[in-house]
């Protein structure tokens, strides 16, 4: 058994009961909780603290004693280090159970909501390659294991994949992903091998120096892909490196280069610039009335991650609005307006607020692309641009789609909507504690009929909720 590490514990047969944010399961040992990587709910196990507080430890579980019956062999090689799929040791009918329970236990306890109508969660029927967008990152100094420390053997530190997480400046260097299409991984390996074949240099973060930095890859269901190689500089050897990928690969119909000499990875504030291919990408939803919807993606343009179940989100929401020809929508934190375009032909006109000029933009040409004329894209933030002048330019909406960040909606905005008195209210939301907090300030005026998790993210703890509420 492992000695004791910095004069932290190491914590004896630790029964764990639930699972907690990050994907660390939660035990108890001695009225204290324990928060543990590596274990599930059912384990039995020995843990060794890295972190103690007054009422909580937080460690590595070291030594199974008895293993979880929803215990199951993580699929990817990466798993113990990369977190990015923190659940891939828990089954997915026991992560879908979790994340239902999260979603009820947020509106139940924090929020003190009564749901008429609680519905299962949506599951994902795909629970690898579901994503439609991954980021890579260059680094000269990639992350070693203990095992390669200690061999002593020579190893090449370029990398390109993953930030481990709390370690801001290494990268661990990804083999095979299985988040996205596994033309992904051709494309990422192609690019690896190829820059260094050309002696490119890779981007040092804490020294900000070299020449590539990150590789975001984005891809649709009609099979379209983009490439988006961000350097700190322009030259022949990137040249020739973005002219290898647009031949390597017939299915890569768009390839942009973004230039960032910036001391972080942002490329909000900058200019993607046209290498090759079309200027965009191009995805297609169907509403429940047998509408197709396209969308026209960008470098920069903000969509939803899984698209199979972003669509299958939007009828649910759809559906559950049922709207009407006569009827007016506002849809507030719209992004590039692709829930206002799903509603958009079944109703009489589309008001859309987003922070974002640039998704606003494209909002715009989405509306354009798919022929609507019944919509307006505004862009500001919400709690300045939503007002009396607002509301009396754009007439009282007949029910409002409301789907903000994680922070949720600002406390006036949410003040500002319950004096509104749209009958129906729909509130997606990507966290269920804030959804609960503003749901809160809402009950005294509206009922919740109808709420639905949406599982968007297999192997996390991230999971989508859709509320429907009705004016009292």
């Amino acid at each position: 058994m492992r000695r004791r590490k910095r004069n932290l514990p190491l914590l004896e047969s630790v029964e764990f009961t639930d699972i907690g944010e990050g994907g660390k399961a939660v035990g108890r040992h001695q009225e204290k909780v324990v928060f543990a990587k590596g274990a599930v709910p059912g384990d039995v196990g020995h843990v060794q603290v890295y972190r103690k507080k007054s009422s909580f430890f937080e460690g590595q579980l070291t030594e199974l004693v008895k293993s979880s019956d929803d215990r199951t062999a993580p699929f990817c090689n990466h798993f113990e280090l990369c977190g990015g799929c923190s659940w891939q040791h828990l089954n997915y009918n026991a992560q879908a159970s979790f994340k239902e329970a999260k979603v009820k236990a947020a509106l139940e306890r924090i929020g003190k909501i009564e749901v008429k109508e609680w519905q299962p969660i949506l599951k994902a029927p795909e629970t690898t390659q579901h994503r439609n967008k991954l980021e890579f990152t260059f680094s000269e100094n990639k992350w070693l294991t203990d095992e390669q420390i200690k061999s002593d053997a020579e190893f090449d530190r370029n990398g390109l994949g993953f930030h481990l997480p709390g370690k801001f400046d290494k990268i661990l260097h990804v083999e095979q992903c299985y988040l996205q299409d596994d033309r992904t991984n051709l494309i990422r390996n192609f690019v690896f091998e190829k820059s260094k074949s050309l002696g490119i240099s890779y981007f040092n973060l804490r020294a900000q120096v070299g020449v590539l930095r990150n590789l975001i890859v984005r891809n649709t269901r009609i099979k379209k892909w983009m490439v988006i190689l961000v350097i700190t500089e322009f030259n022949d050897l990137v040249n020739e490196l973005l002219q290898e990928i647009s031949n390597q690969f017939e299915f890569v119909s768009s390839v942009f280069y973004v230039v960032n000499q910036k001391k972080n990875d942002s490329i909000a504030d900058l200019n993607p610039i046209h290498f090759k291919g079309q200027n965009h990408i191009q995805e297609v939803f169907e509403t429940p009335e047998n509408e197709k919807v396209k969308y026209r993606i960008g470098p920069k343009s903000f969509f939803q991650t899984n698209s199979n179940q972003a669509e299958k989100l939007y009828q649910l929401a759809y559906n559950l609005i049922a709207p009407q020809p006569h009827e007016t929508m506002y849809d507030f934190y719209t992004g590039t307006g692709s829930i206002a375009l799903f509603f958009a032909k079944a109703i009489q006109k589309v008001v859309g607020v987003e922070y974002v000029e640039e998704a606003v933009a494209d909002a715009r040409i989405n509306a354009q692309e798919n022929g609507l004329e019944n919509t307006t894209f505004l862009a500001g933030d919400m709690k300045d641009i939503f007002t009396d002048e607002f509301i009396t330019k754009h007439g009282t909406p007949d029910f409002v789609v409301t789907d903000p960040p994680r922070a949720g909606m600002h406390e006036d905005v949410v003040k500002r909507l319950v004096a509104l008195k749209a009958k129906r209210v729909l509130y997606i939301s990507c966290n269920p504690s804030t959804q609960a907090r503003d749901l809160s300030l809402m009950k005294d005026s509206y009922t919740v009929e109808f709420s639905q998790p949406v599982d968007m993210f297999p192997h996390t703890n991230h999971v989508e909720n859709v509320v429907l509420l009705k004016l009292k």
